[in-house]
């Protein structure tokens, strides 16, 4: 029977079986158009399913003289109407992406500005110290000495580099709150 002959059999009848022998003519067809534009294997299998349905609830509705080119288009459509919707996804991925970045970006830059104003503060703080605990302080923390370390490179005696790294640390503080009250 030609495309013909079953179109006007299902079109007396209205028994979809007279259909499937004609799409079935054609998943052949309808699966190479399909992975020409999805280039994906189980997209385009599922595109010929959703075709094939198409192609049931659509046919009663037209008078179709050229069945195979009207299912090549269908299909056609079909694979355009998919990646069109994908290329938006992949769009709004995209922008998600790029402002996720841009937040990112800020955050860093806001995180090296809030760290150089800390340090520029500590810096200030430290030279408000006494020559004797800025040096212990700057050797203990800066340098990673040790107590004794540290006396013995200066001259202090262990008992007083305890002191002064103690005050020193109580005065930093102090002033450090001042200055961040301050600002």
């Amino acid at each position: 029977m030609t495309d013909q002959d079953l179109l006007e059999k299902f079109r007396q009848s209205t028994d979809n079986s007279w259909l499937g022998i004609l799409l079935e003519r054609y998943t052949l067809l309808l699966f190479g158009v399909c992975m020409k534009y999805l280039k994906n294997e189980e997209e385009a299998k599922d595109a010929v399913q959703q075709i094939f349905l198409k192609a049931l609830t659509e046919l009663p509705k037209y008078k179709v003289d050229y069945f195979k080119s009207w299912l090549y288009t269908i299909a056609r459509n079909h694979c355009l109407m998919k990646l069109r919707d994908k290329g938006k996804q992949t769009v709004e991925i995209n922008d998600r992406m790029s402002l996720a970045q841009s937040a990112e970006e800020e955050n860093k830059q806001l995180f090296h500005q809030m760290k150089d104003r800390e340090f520029t503060l500590m810096n200030e703080a430290l030279n408000e110290l006494t020559e004797e605990q800025k040096t212990c302080i700057e050797e203990f923390y800066l340098g990673q000495k040790t107590y004794q370390q540290i006396a013995d490179k200066t001259g202090f005696n262990y008992m007083q580099v305890k002191s002064y790294i103690q005050n020193g640390k109580r005065n930093l503080k102090i002033l450090l709150q001042k200055r961040l009250g301050q600002s």
